[in-house]
């Protein structure tokens, strides 16, 4: 079980860098992500928030007591993401996060989401998500970026 970092340690709030190397220590940090996610009842976990400046996320959304309603999916590594493009539409939806323990803030996502990333073996694979999926991807994307729900939130504001 790796340890997740919370709200204002450095490698939340700074860039992740690309992985270049596939080989089987990046395959066993997904596994230990997906258990650590697993076991806080998460939907998603990034690198940097169990202290990994990797450009690296998982996404294994199913139902749990945080996110109840939360459609099954298989986990899904996403590495090197890029969001090609997005939907003019914007949801509003109640986003909680690992790192922030206990805390539930409304965040504005791109109801669709047009995506590239490689897998484990660096293979470069596309797809359309959209609804709840598209709004795990975005919020990993951001903790790529350093960026997390308070920041994501007052950068929304701003914007108001």
């Amino acid at each position: 079980m790796l340890t997740i970092l919370t709200h204002g340690q450095p490698t939340l709030m700074a860039t992740a860098m690309p992985v270049t190397q596939f080989d089987e220590a990046l395959h066993a940090l997904a596994q230990q992500m997906l258990h650590t996610m697993q076991h806080a009842n998460g939907v998603g976990i990034a690198a940097p928030q169990v202290n990994q400046r990797l450009q690296l996320f998982i996404m294994a959304s199913n139902p749990n007591p945080r996110y109840p309603d939360a459609p099954v999916m298989a986990p899904q590594v996403v590495i090197n993401p890029q969001i090609i493009s997005h939907s003019a539409t914007l949801l509003l939806g109640d986003e909680g996060c690992l790192s922030l323990p206990g805390e539930r803030r409304p965040i504005l996502r791109h109801e669709t989401i047009e995506v590239r990333y490689q897998d484990l073996s660096g293979e470069w694979c596309q797809e359309r998500l959209s609804g709840f999926i598209a709004r795990i991807f975005q919020h990993e994307y951001d903790h790529l970026h350093g960026i997390t729900l308070r920041e994501r939130q007052a950068m929304q504001q701003e914007t108001l």
